[in-house]
């Protein structure tokens, strides 16, 4: 089936049964790329323990697809506006797919320069949300891109998905076989995009300039840079402690690498249930006190998750309470981008902000392992940075961004 030609459309008149099917596509190409994206953290008590890697550099080989992946993304979102979500899912899919097989190669061989490569180049996975935004969002009609976009900023569960099976998969089949079997399902999630997914008809395409030009556009727009502090402290947040807390369980829990990868999985899916529940409700309350609400929760969790809750059950409540709080923000965060957004600049400015989320997610990791005190087997300064800066963007979302009338939030623009 072939992309729908844009004839302009409201997006009111535009059937209920072609919205659902193209943002279950969307979100499922989601899930598979972020999948992909985060395949190295869940094995990074393995790559530590084969190679011998010091916390800083099992941090930085964490980190690694996170930058690549934040900073593709403004480019990729200023293409996804110019041809379309159809070529753009299938283009980053398959382009994924030889980073995948680089990472299996550097963990056959136990190389880490061939893992760092492999992570930088599988940052290219992670710029499937800079696609899905402008995508969805052109599908609904502005009060309900809220709803539109948590749905698919859901995919992020990839890392849930990650975390929980691939060092199941690497017990049940092998290693290799694993990274081969990941491969196989972006070659197959890619071929399901390019023949069942499709245009809206009310998307509105881009003028054939420059990337530069349309970046400098959408750098111009006030909202770019106000959503992009915001989704870096929220989205950032959530990255960070997807990909670094198998390592925490690890050091301050003394967890084993499945049970690590468990608890992630649980981390990332109470994330990915809240971020849609945060869109709805920012398409209902309005962002602003969706994502008060959401800094406020994650300043006072970094301090208790500092305090090293003992047992099983307040652990795993800090944690999931922390998560959800993530969550929730990220989809305030992004129904601020959907609505405020020129409709034919959706994609050049989510592709900046998820950019900021991206990296926000990128030094924390870094921060975690290169302040990690072994004598004392704390993190206590990496946590309360997350604290400050938590505190910080509350205060900003307090006073210095205006909340709108639910008539002026459905203007585009």
């Amino acid at each position: 089936m072939s992309a729908e030609t844009p004839t302009g459309a409201p997006p009111e008149a535009i059937s209920g049964s072609a919205r659902t099917r193209n943002l279950v596509l969307a979100t499922l190409a989601s899930v598979v790329g972020f999948l992909a994206w985060t395949v190295i953290a869940p094995l990074s008590g393995t790559y530590t323990a084969q190679l011998e890697l010091a916390p800083s550099a099992t941090a930085a080989l964490v980190a690694m697809p996170v930058l690549v992946g934040s900073i593709g993304r403004i480019v990729v979102g200023v293409l996804t506006d110019r041809y379309g979500g159809r070529i753009m899912f299938t283009a980053v899919l398959l382009v994924s797919v030889p980073p995948i097989l680089l990472v299996a190669l550097g963990g056959t061989i136990g190389s880490y320069p061939v893992l760092i490569a492999a992570g930088f180049l599988l940052g290219i996975a992670g710029t499937v949300f800079a696609v899905g935004i402008p995508f969805v969002s052109a599908w609904y009609e502005p009060e309900r891109r809220g709803f539109a976009t948590g749905v698919f900023g859901a995919g992020m569960g990839g890392t849930a998905l990650s975390a929980f099976s691939i060092p199941r998969l690497v017990d049940l089949i092998g290693y290799l076989a694993t990274h081969l079997l990941i491969a196989v399902l972006l070659v197959a999630t890619a071929g399901v995009v390019w023949l069942f997914m499709q245009e809206s008809p009310a998307r509105a395409a881009a003028p054939s300039t420059g990337v530069r030009a349309k970046l400098v556009g959408a750098a111009k727009l006030g909202v770019t840079w106000r959503m992009c502090f915001l989704y870096a402290v929220v989205f950032g947040g959530f990255v960070s402690f997807s990909t670094y807390l198998p390592t925490y369980l690890r050091d301050i829990y003394e967890f084993d690498l499945t049970a690590a990868g468990t608890r992630t999985a649980g981390f990332a899916l109470a994330a990915v249930l809240a971020r849609p529940v945060g869109g709805i409700l920012a398409d209902k309350l309005g962002a602003k006190p969706v994502v008060i609400i959401s800094l406020g929760a994650v300043a006072v969790l970094a301090w208790v998750v500092n305090l090293k809750p003992a047992g099983e059950v307040p652990a795993g409540l800090t944690f999931l309470a922390m998560a959800a709080a993530l969550g929730l923000g990220a989809g305030g965060v992004f129904a601020w981008v959907g609505v405020l957004s020129p409709p034919e600049k959706v994609g050049a400015v989510a592709g900046i902000v998820s950019a900021a989320g991206g990296l926000g997610g990128y030094f924390p990791p870094l921060v975690m392992g290169a302040t990690y005190n072994a004598e004392d087997n704390s993190y206590f300064i990496g946590l309360m940075l997350l604290s400050v800066t938590a505190l910080v963007a509350l205060t900003f979302t307090i006073f210095a961004v205006k909340s709108r009338p639910r008539q002026v939030r459905a203007q585009p623009g």
